[in-house]
């Protein structure tokens, strides 16, 4: 295994360790059984979301504002963050009375804000700015330069990344012996990078699984691409993992750390949040389902083998809940939008309704307005099916009965403008 110019030893992770036990117990590694017989494997789940702010991103913010010396500190913090890492400072700063300045994002979930809020009480106040993490994180370095405020990186810095591989650390020891395969959620790659440089180098034969939103997948192009390298543009579903470009130091221990990564849809994403909380009772982010996601597509592989994975936070809106659900249905093809061109006639959509809507499926969206100057006009139309199998004898009806119409579901920009 070769090491990039920055390389975290055990030693400096042993030592954050020892840093974060004056606020932080270890969290859970838990066999989960469903799981488990669902993929004929060993599933064990890394329990961040039962951490103080609800992530792993406190044990890097800690460890980081502590490494700073009391001269520095005097004059406040700066951070940018999504959420996660902004509530991990918040809490850093209430508990050692540091002034913090937290930019995020204006697409920011309100839940988050008002952790933040509650987390750092007086000692912080909060700039809403930008819409993606990488413009409020510009903003905050810009405002740091101004003040001469120090400022706290989400994930590329050594003391973050040496906090988050506090994780792999516990792991350790929580295991009597090592596991076949480690799912790690990437957003910037500080986790990753942490937790797959200490079990590189305590469980050499492990596998390190890197996962990140399909449509962010910014460590997957710079490994590909060989240099960290910026995305155009990125879906901002999976907020906390949504970045455009991954660290230079995340960067170059992830691409010496890393067996694979993965991207995984975001409906994938979705349909987890759900089957986590419904069977498991268990509540989780976007980001933090990514890893326990990522196991259909390595299904096969796991088979009768020992499989951690990173369950990063549960800092999920609860007002987010139908959007999960709606995503969901669609990426498990159980619910279709079409444009339907219907004749401009008395009855067109109430026999739409009797020829093509089957016994098991439900009419869930019309949008319809007659124009009487015209001989046909369109319709969006919702329809869930029982089963995805239900789907072909939807649109072989449809053609039987020569219904005008555009499928739309492949069609992500135009179905995100439509509803």
């Amino acid at each position: 295994m070769g090491k990039a110019s920055y390389f975290p030893s055990v030693k400096d992770i042993e030592k954050a360790a020892g840093i974060l036990e004056e606020i932080l117990e270890p969290t859970p590694l838990q066999f989960n059984h469903r799981l488990s017989a669902s993929y004929d494997a060993e599933i064990f789940l890394k329990r961040e979301d039962l951490q103080t702010v609800r992530s792993y991103k406190i044990r890097g913010a800690y460890n980081k504002i502590r490494s700073l010396s009391p001269d520095v500190l005097k004059y406040g913090i700066v951070c940018a963050s999504a959420g996660n890492h902004a509530q991990g400072v918040a809490f850093s700063c209430n508990k050692l009375h540091i002034m913090g300045s937290i930019y995020m994002p204006t697409t920011t979930p309100r839940q988050k804000i008002d952790s933040v809020k509650m987390f750092g009480k007086e000692y912080v106040d909060i700039v809403l700015t930008g819409d993606t993490f990488d413009a409020a994180n510009a903003a905050a370095v810009e405002y740091a330069k101004r003040s001469g405020k120090t400022f706290i990186p989400p994930f590329d810095d050594q003391k973050i990344i040496e906090g988050q591989g506090t994780i792999g650390l516990e792991i350790t020891r929580q295991m009597k012996t090592p596991l076949d395969y480690i799912f790690i959620p990437i957003g910037g790659g500080g986790l990753a990078s942490g937790v797959g440089a200490f079990i590189k180098q305590t469980w050499p034969d492990t596998k390190i699984i890197g996962v990140e939103p399909a449509g962010a997948a910014c460590m997957k192009a710079s490994i590909e691409n060989g240099y960290p390298t910026e995305l155009e543009s990125i879906n901002k579903f999976v907020d906390g993992a949504a970045v455009k470009k991954a660290g230079q130091l995340t960067y170059g221990v992830c691409k010496d750390v890393l067996d694979d990564i993965i991207p995984v849809p975001e409906g994938a994403v979705c349909t987890t949040i759900i089957e986590m909380y419904n069977k498991n009772a268990i509540v989780v982010e976007p980001a933090g389902a990514l890893s326990v996601a990522a196991l259909r597509q390595y299904a096969d592989k796991i088979k009768g083998k020992r499989v951690g994975c990173i369950i990063s936070g549960s800092n999920n809106d609860i007002i987010r809940m139908e959007e999960i659900r709606e995503k969901s249905m669609i990426y498990e093809g159980l619910k279709h939008y079409f444009i339907v061109n219907f004749p401009q006639r008395p009855g067109a959509i109430l026999s739409f309704i009797r020829d093509i809507i089957g016994p098991t499926d439900e009419l869930v969206y019309i949008q319809y307005i007659k124009k009487t100057n015209k001989e046909e006009g369109p319709a969006l139309i919702g329809i869930e099916v029982a089963s995805k199998d239900d789907f072909h004898a939807l649109i072989k009806r449809m053609e039987a009965n020569n219904i005008l119409y555009e499928y739309i579901n492949e069609n992500n920009k135009l179905l995100e403008i439509l509803i």
